[in-house]
């Protein structure tokens, strides 16, 4: 089993404990989050750290999305609810990159890119320097960010 479930399920377990509500109410949604991702495809699997994270990622980016529905339907107290466990699960994942680190790595995936092409890249390989900088990130940054820095450094 992964680290990072273990660690989940521990975790769910004291919650369940203390009786904290939130926090038990978004790992729960996150362990059924990754039992419905072991079971996709085929042949059930284990998953790995790396892959735990990304489901956690993604559980995240829902529970905002919710939040900001809420919000915009005048449902105060729900929006926050979801704030709240996208809070929880974000304990769980690395720790996000500042913009300036952002954009040294794109800075530098720039520059890997512009190493194989022989010249600068334009917007058309937008997608190699994405797949590069992505490689290094590995996961500290949304994709929506990484994306605006690629295509910020590719125009300018």
């Amino acid at each position: 089993m992964a680290e990072l479930k273990a660690r989940l399920q521990g975790d769910l377990a004291a919650a369940i404990k203390a009786r904290e509500s939130t926090r038990m109410a978004a790992l729960r949604m996150a362990l059924a989050a990754l039992t419905t991702e072991e079971v996709a495809g085929d042949v059930a699997r284990e998953l790995s750290d790396a892959e735990v994270q990304k489901v956690l990622t993604r559980e995240v980016k829902k529970r905002r999305e919710a939040a900001e529905a809420f919000a915009g339907a005048g449902r105060a107290e729900r929006a926050q609810a979801e704030q709240d466990e996208a809070a929880v699960l974000t304990e769980y994942l690395p720790k996000q990159l500042t913009d300036d680190e952002l954009e040294t790595i794109v800075t530098e995936a720039v520059a890997d890119v512009t190493a194989q092409l022989g010249e600068a890249p334009g917007q058309r390989q937008m997608g190699q320097v994405m797949k590069a900088a992505n490689a290094k990130i590995a996961g500290r940054a949304e994709g929506g960010r990484v994306a605006a820095s690629v295509r910020a450094k590719l125009q300018g």
